[in-house]
């Protein structure tokens, strides 16, 4: 019997199951001897498993109107214990470095002074909010949580994509992905020795509750979301009853005195920490829209007075600004005194003249970018771009070269995906998770693997066609005790890649028992 993986075809792109001599990876070596085990009917039934347990938990996603059920591709990504260690002092690395330019930014602007950025690109950026200008967080923190987009190039060397410091997503996703995983793949997950991923929440409200004002010893602490008809609603109800807060909306928080409260049943309740779910523009109708009326009057006047915190900060999005990403490198080696450990792909400020003829020259080759763009939008792929789309973009960056950026294309790494009962090569990223309390910046292990679903498509956002994976970070030394992701909730057995997996067992009759 041919095996899953016997006709896979291999591309130019660096390939995370193969080497080049055609052989697994020695890490991927379990993986590739279980999947081999497999048919396809054996993927459609664990993929009727996956998408039942999705279905039951409401694990979904808004787009265009529509509620979906979040992609889960059942093929998990892996990251040997040696590659984690690298990601993991590069992205904290990075959060240090970002974290010192936002307070540098909001406070003397020495890197301003000293030449490593111009004053322009604080002042023209759209992330800078001017209202957020001398506020000091309690603890000094304003990216209680980042979330770092990497990829992998040819070479195989991973680089940084773009910085999520304002409100990173796909925290709740990580989370779902491995219990679901755990149960259609029991056996093949016990054998690997994963580094657990349950904690996520309970690390993040920890970072929450240490950023509290001074003197308050039990904080309350709210997660403010706009509302049930937000694309990632289901991430806010997520998190919220993971770590036990409550779920509010705008409507529930109000000022008084400078100081924040919430509407309860027992009556009013002063809040301490409040960690947002709403953008800069709608978050204080008294700083911003007027019209807004999903954020809270007042709020931010009460976190200068030090009596809220608001997590992550409000202005935290002139360090997403993908003009600031450029010049990150220089950002590292001035604040910390240290040489970037993760680089970033290679990338042009078309605000630079001579820059700007030169990769206007070969548009057709380079991939444009909007700085405040999300999500995907607004991204021209330079080979698969129209003569028509091209034109249009040029038109754009000539009328506004400070709103757009060129970087050189790389092929994202790629990894087997389920396309119906075949295994075919599709490309992937990595956003890892850090958490910042004020002391440690902790990148959690493992992230959220998206993959672009859509053949030969670069785009792995969920709203653009793509799709997640879970991220298993393998160990020789797995974590026992109350951070561990826990066993099946049915006996499982590990297995080694020549037995097959038996997958998930029929959990029908424990439901209605």
């Amino acid at each position: 019997m041919r095996g899953l993986l016997d006709e896979y075809p291999r591309g130019p792109a660096y390939d995370e199951m193969f080497g080049a001599d055609g052989l697994p990876h020695p890490h991927m070596r379990a993986l590739y001897d279980a999947l081999q085990t497999l048919t396809g009917d054996d993927l459609a039934r664990r993929g009727a498993a996956r998408d039942r347990s999705f279905r039951d938990q409401g694990v979904t996603f808004s787009h265009a109107g529509e509620e979906w059920v979040f992609p889960l591709d059942l093929i998990p990504r892996l990251i040997p214990a040696a590659e984690w260690e690298v990601i993991e002092a590069g992205v904290a690395q990075r959060v240090r470095a970002l974290e010192a330019f936002l307070a540098d930014v909001y406070g003397a602007a020495e890197a301003v002074r000293d030449g490593v950025v111009p004053r322009s690109l604080i002042t023209t950026s759209a992330g800078f909010c001017r209202p957020a200008h001398g506020i000091r967080p309690p603890n000094g923190v304003r990216i209680h949580l980042a979330g770092i987009d990497l990829v992998r190039d040819q070479a195989g060397v991973l680089r940084v994509l773009e910085d999520n410091l304002q409100i990173p997503s796909g925290m709740s996703y990580v989370v779902e992905n491995r219990r679901t995983m755990a149960r259609v793949f029991p056996g093949l997950f016990l054998e690997q020795q994963v580094r657990p991923v349950a904690s996520y929440p309970g690390r993040l409200l920890d970072a929450l509750r240490r950023s509290a004002p001074a003197g308050v010893e039990q904080p309350t602490v709210v997660l403010l979301t706009p509302g049930v008809h937000n694309a990632a609603y289901f991430e806010h109800a997520f998190l919220a009853r993971k770590m036990g807060i409550e779920l509010v909306e705008g409507r529930d928080l109000f000022c008084r005195e400078q100081v924040l409260y919430m509407r309860s049943i027992g009556g009013q309740q002063r809040v301490d920490v409040v960690y947002r779910r709403v953008n800069d523009d709608f978050f204080d109708p008294v700083h911003f829209r007027p019209e807004s009326v999903v954020g809270c009057p007042g709020i931010l006047n009460a976190a200068r007075a030090g009596n809220v915190t608001i997590a992550n900060a409000i202005g935290n999005g002139v360090a997403d600004d993908k003009l600031t990403y450029t010049y990150v490198p220089e950002l590292i080696e001035y604040y910390l005194g240290e040489r970037p450990l993760l680089p970033n792909v290679t990338t042009f400020r078309l605000d630079d003249p001579d820059v700007r003829t030169d990769c206007l020259a070969r548009l057709d080759q380079l991939v444009i970018k909007p700085v405040e763009g999300s999500g995907g939008s607004g991204i021209v792929i330079g080979p698969h771009a129209s003569d028509a789309e091209l034109a249009a973009v040029r038109e754009r960056v000539l009328g506004e070269p400070r709103a757009w950026i060129a970087q050189e294309l790389v092929l994202l790494s790629t990894s087997p995906a389920q396309l119906g009962d075949q295994l075919l090569p599709r490309h992937i990223d990595l956003r890892p998770f850090a958490v910042n309390d004020g002391e440690e910046v902790r990148v959690l292990p493992g992230g959220l693997t998206r993959v672009a679903l859509r053949e030969g498509s670069l785009i792995v956002n969920s709203s653009q066609g793509g799709g997640s994976k879970d991220t298993w970070v393998l160990t020789s030394r797995p974590e026992q005790g109350p951070e561990a992701d826990g066993p099946p909730a049915f006996p499982a057995q590990a297995v080694r890649g020549s037995v097959p997996d038996q997958g998930p067992h029929n959990d029908q009759p424990q439901q209605q028992q």
